[in-house]
């Protein structure tokens, strides 16, 4: 079983910036997919941005070009650089890891004054 623990959330102002990180403990596999979701209340939970163990990354249009998604294979650890942030950038963020089988981290909230 894999356990994610998510950090880097908080309050910031419009156009400001925050750097998550979400480190995997327990059985990782080598090859595998990590990446960022993010829920919105009342809203569904989306797609932010998601990279392979070979580096390969795809994000939601949202946030290309604001957003970058990076890992650290050594250390288990996936990143999401978050610049020009937007009010509608609010959300509870949640690191996913998929390799075979699929864990959630616990979240942590985002929050994005206008």
């Amino acid at each position: 079983q894999v356990q994610l623990v998510e950090s880097g959330g908080g309050l910031v102002q419009a156009g400001g910036s925050l750097r998550l990180s979400c480190a995997g403990y327990g059985r990782l596999f080598r090859f595998n997919v990590m990446g960022w979701y993010r829920q919105a209340p009342g809203k569904q939970r989306d797609l932010v941005a998601r990279i392979t163990s070979g580096g390969s990354t795809n994000y939601a249009d949202s946030v290309k070009g604001r957003f970058t998604i990076s890992r650290d294979n050594a250390k288990n650890t996936v990143y999401l650089q978050m610049n020009s942030l937007k009010p509608e950038d609010t959300a509870v963020y949640y690191c996913n890891y998929v390799s075979g089988e699929e864990s959630w981290g616990q979240g942590t909230q985002v929050t994005v004054s206008s």
